[in-house]
């Protein structure tokens, strides 16, 4: 049975792609919800330096206030509506889409973009590391020089690495990066840092040491050999695991690709690839998924 349309739009995701996708859509007078379970901006909170993202922006905290002033503006002028709640799942019908959140709130609109981005790995998730189950170690863009004590390893080679050495530049601590064959392509604009050593590894077994404070990190590396390690601080720089909702169509990585998705249900930013993690090419995929879909006819003004 047909349900009628609740809103033209449904947005999951306040983040860099959701509020792309929102400012396009009520530039389009579509009338427009978007649903976010935490704050507008999402990870830009954490990322302390900018330098591939055009408006002069140095940080993302900067970024993620203006995302914010964006959407009150739009609620302000009643273009948009900012909803909290976690979404669970998505479904697309010949007439409509539905979103269905974890508290039982159920949503239908023309069109429903998934902006949901990616969540951070731990350690027990990446299949070259060998860990207690629901062991954690601190993100290393969360961490600041002087929570660095003793010898530091950073597990994994991806680019918040880059990241976070250009926002503390002044930081002197040597960084032992132990990079898996997979990191490799991602190392290349640390590679001539001289805080940064990278340590070519295959297989890591990563346990707490039965006393103190510290880490014990048994590794093999990529010919074979076998070295053993103690660390004060060990970080977590592993990368990212899609965070789709069910409901959508994945690949083998996990990740959604917009091309096998329902006709009008829209997938933007992260969740897209993990080869464009990019806040521009998020911003750019946000807006490009509600202009598609107007053109297409999928969505238009109730």
């Amino acid at each position: 049975m047909s349900t009628p349309h609740e809103t033209d739009v449904l947005v999951v995701g306040a983040g860099p792609s959701g509020v792309a996708a929102a400012v396009m859509a009520a530039s389009l007078n579509l009338r427009t919800v978007i649903v976010e379970a935490d704050s507008v901006g999402g990870k830009l909170h954490v990322i302390g330096a900018l330098e591939n993202v055009p408006g002069n922006w140095s940080t993302g905290p900067q970024l993620a206030d203006a995302l914010a002033a964006d959407l009150d503006r739009l609620q302000q002028a009643g273009r948009c509506s900012v909803m909290q709640g976690r979404a669970a799942s998505v479904a697309g019908y010949d007439d409509r889409a539905e979103l269905v959140l974890e508290d039982g709130r159920a949503l239908s609109a023309q069109l429903i973009v998934v902006a949901t981005g990616v969540a951070a790995l731990a350690p027990p998730d990446a299949d070259w590391i060998s860990a207690p189950a629901h062991s954690s170690v601190p993100p290393l863009w969360r961490t600041k020089p002087a929570d660095l004590a003793g010898r530091t390893y950073v597990l994994g080679g991806d680019r918040p690495l880059g990241t976070w050495l250009r926002t503390h530049p002044h930081s002197s601590t040597m960084l032992h990066v132990l990079c898996p064959p997979t990191d490799d392509y991602k190392i290349a604009e640390v590679a001539g840092d001289e805080r940064v050593r990278i340590v070519p590894v295959s297989h890591v077994v990563l346990s707490p040491m039965a006393y103190g404070d510290e880490w014990s990190l048994q590794v093999k590396d990529r010919q074979g050999e076998h070295k053993s390690y103690v660390a004060k601080t060990v970080l977590n720089n592993l990368g990212n695991t899609p965070a789709g909702l069910d409901g959508l169509a994945s690949v083998e990585d996990g990740y959604c690709p917009p091309g096998i998705q329902h006709p009008r249900i829209r997938v933007a930013g992260d969740l897209r690839s993990a080869q464009f993690q990019r806040v521009t090419t998020a911003q750019g995929s946000g807006a490009e998924a509600v202009l598609a879909s107007y053109y297409a006819s999928v969505v238009k003004p109730c």
